[in-house]
Formats: C-alpha cells, structure tokens, sequence
C-alpha cells in the first residue's frame, strides 16, 4: 500500500501526536514549522502514549510547496492567518482538515481552498508537546469525529489511526459536529476564568453555578440557531463529571482539545 503524505500545520500536542502515529502506522508525515522553531525541532518525533512509546522521522519545512495527500491545521485559532501564509502551493493539496475550535474557521478555509476540499474534524484527547518534537499523550483515548464530506479520502488513514488505538467516526451534521464541542468549552472557560475558579469550586458555588448553567443554555440556544443539535441539560451535566481541581489555565491547555 502506497504511503499517505501528511503536512501538519501545528506540532504541539494534537499535531504532534497524530504525526507520531501516523507516521508508526507507516506514512509520510511532513511538519511544517515557523522558520525560528525549524532549527529548534529534531528530525525524528517521540512520542509517550496509551497506545505505545516510540520515536519516529518525519520531515521538516517551513513552507507547503510539493503535493500533500491530507493537510492537518492543528495551530490554534488565533494563529490561523500566520500559520496559512506558510501554504505556498495549494492546488497540489488533497484533503484539508482543520482541528481548531469554533466555526469561523470553516468559511474562511472553503474560501481559499474550495468547499469540498475542507473536510472540518473535532478530537477529543488530552496531548501536550513537552519538549520540541516531544509529545506526552496523557488520555487512554483519542476520538476524533469528522465531516463525512472527508470520507472517500480519509478512509484509508482513519482505519489506521483506528488500528492504533484511536476512535474515529464520520458524521454528515457538520453544525453538529462543530457546535457540539463549542457549547461545551465557552461556558466553562469563560466561567472559570470569570470566578478564578476551579471547575470544582464553580460547581460547588451556588451562585456561580448558575452562571455556568445560564452561560451553557445561551451557548446551546445559539447554535439550536444555527442548526446544530445539541441538548443543553447534557452539557450541563457533564461539568460536574470533570475533574474537581481543573482551573483556567490547565484547561485551555488540556480540555480545549477534550470534548
């Protein structure tokens, strides 16, 4: 079987981890690195996980110019536009698969790459770049759900990722799939980072607790909006399931990239 070739626009945890696996389950992984960190980034990737430890080679650019089969956007959303003035040769570019937060970004890709290219995917996991090309995957679980626009060209990489450990699902309700995770994160980012809290103390703080809960139930009515379907009593209750002593911080770190 002929390797896929990846580039992988931001090698911190969630880049980082998928170009290590895919690059043990056997393709081509290509990171694409701002030219101040080129020199800092080894030529083989390590990785610690649940579903193995090992060190891997993969390239290094600073720029996309050759033909990839699948670009991954793993930058966060406000390093968006600095990350994209790196893809220098786009039409050679199969699928393009951001992992980003929110859904402005969706509109912008499909207006400078095409619709169908753009193939929008959430994860779920708890990854941290530790060192440059270091990554500790901390979650015994990855999952990533992706637009099933994507299918025809992912399926191949997806049964590997799946081979490793990883769960993955396609869905065709992309509103859904993007809303879902948002819904759930700016109630409590904006919550915590309100009180000076943990999710515990939140949680256990009357007052604040409807805050979050109020701040859950405009998220969800606003997406129901836009035509996603999600159900504001489950979001809810899942924050008394996270852990107690998560604050802030350790949650933009960890948890952006959760649920």
């Amino acid at each position: 079987m002929t390797p896929t070739r990846h580039a992988i626009l931001g090698m911190g945890g969630v880049g980082g981890l998928l170009g290590a696996l895919l690059a043990h389950a056997g393709d081509e992984v290509t990171a694409v690195l701002r030219p101040e960190t080129l020199v800092l980034f080894p030529p083989r990737l390590s990785l610690e996980s649940p579903f193995g430890s090992f060190s891997v080679p993969v390239q290094r650019e600073t720029a996309v110019r050759e033909p990839f089969d699948v670009l991954w956007i793993a930058v966060k959303a406000t390093h968006l536009e600095g990350a994209l003035a790196s893809v220098k040769q786009a039409s050679g570019l199969g699928a393009i698969v951001p992992l980003l937060n929110g859904v402005d970004h969706v509109p912008l890709l499909r207006s400078r790459f095409g619709d169908e290219r753009v193939v929008p995917a959430t994860i779920a996991v708890e990854s941290e770049r530790v060192a440059p090309g270091r990554i500790v995957h901390r979650s015994p679980f990855l999952r990533l759900n992706i637009s099933a626009r994507g299918e025809a060209r992912l399926l191949p990489v997806v049964d590997r990722l799946r081979q490793l450990g990883c769960s993955a699902l396609f869905t065709a309700d992309e509103p859904t799939l993007l809303w879902s995770k948002l819904v759930f994160l700016a109630p409590l980012a904006l919550t915590t980072s309100a009180a000076k809290m943990t999710v515990g103390e939140v949680v256990d703080d009357h007052s604040w607790k409807i805050r979050l809960e109020r701040c859950a139930g405009e998220a969800c009515a606003v997406a129901m909006g836009k035509g996603a379907r999600v159900d504001p009593d489950a979001i809810i209750a899942s924050f008394a399931k996270l852990p107690k002593g998560m604050g802030p911080a350790p949650m933009e770190r960890r948890f952006f990239r959760v649920i």
